[in-house]
């Protein structure tokens, strides 16, 4: 482990613990901002969709559909720490940044973790969102038109597709980039082998992120067009070599 990293660990203070974790908080970094920011920008998108409905209406559809968005990604996140514990193999750290969870193995290519059950832990965000989306589906046919709680519920069923279509994108630092290579290692890979396979992958999808980044901005979907383009450089530095898997989300 780098020492910059091994310091930014002695920094981090433990709070408890879940699936056998250890969750912590490095200073102030826990706080939530994440929240606070997205909770401003739903409720500006709201009050742009419906001007007429009031302040109130919109500080509460801004704060149920932050709570759906954002509790999508945590239930991403524990599901996580609830498949590696449910195998034996409980991740090193959950970590709360700005609000929000950040899961941290010490060592990513962990020999005493075979690798199916490196798979096993990487799809278990990916499938409770999975899960999700029929239910949150229903329950988008069963609100009202046109009210909060179709609003909210539609949120939440998009979130939940855009996560478990993002999180299976074979990108190093997702969910998908250990699942692809953990799966060539099980086939009888080398280490490198699959690394160099998974390398390779990520020239065409760079291309791919790139235009559907594009594509998003035209049709002014400007968030989406943002972190695809986001995904697109992170994509293109694994493939050039520039970024290694244990630089991403460092």
């Amino acid at each position: 482990m780098p020492d910059q990293e091994v310091k930014n660990k002695k920094n981090r203070n433990l709070i408890g613990r879940i699936f056998n974790t250890p969750v912590t908080v490095q200073g102030s970094t826990w706080l939530p901002l994440t929240q606070i920011i997205l909770w401003g920008i739903m409720t500006r998108r709201a009050s742009r969709r419906k001007p007429e409905a009031g302040v109130v209406k919109h500080i509460s559809e801004g704060a149920l559909t932050t709570t759906v968005l954002l509790g999508s990604e945590w239930c991403h996140n524990l599901a996580h720490a609830y498949t590696a514990d449910l195998i034996g193999k409980p991740m090193d750290e959950l970590q709360i940044q700005w609000g929000m969870p950040r899961c941290r193995y010490e060592q990513l290519n962990d020999k005493n973790v075979s690798p199916r059950q490196h798979i096993i832990r990487s799809l278990g965000g990916p499938v409770i969102n999975l899960l999700m989306i029929p239910v949150t589906f229903l329950a988008r046919m069963l609100t009202k038109r046109d009210s909060i709680a179709r609003e909210t519920t539609r949120i939440a069923l998009q979130t939940n597709v855009f996560l478990t279509t993002v999180s299976l994108l074979p990108i190093p630092g997702i969910d998908g980039g250990p699942i692809l290579k953990w799966s060539l290692v099980d086939q009888g890979y080398a280490l490198e082998e699959a690394d160099q396979v998974v390398q390779k992958v990520n020239g065409p999808l760079a291309g791919m992120l790139g235009l559907f980044s594009g594509w998003a901005f035209l049709n002014k979907k400007n968030l989406i067009g943002i972190f695809s383009a986001m995904l697109a450089l992170i994509s293109f530095g694994i493939f050039s070599g520039w970024l290694k898997e244990e630089e991403i989300f460092r």
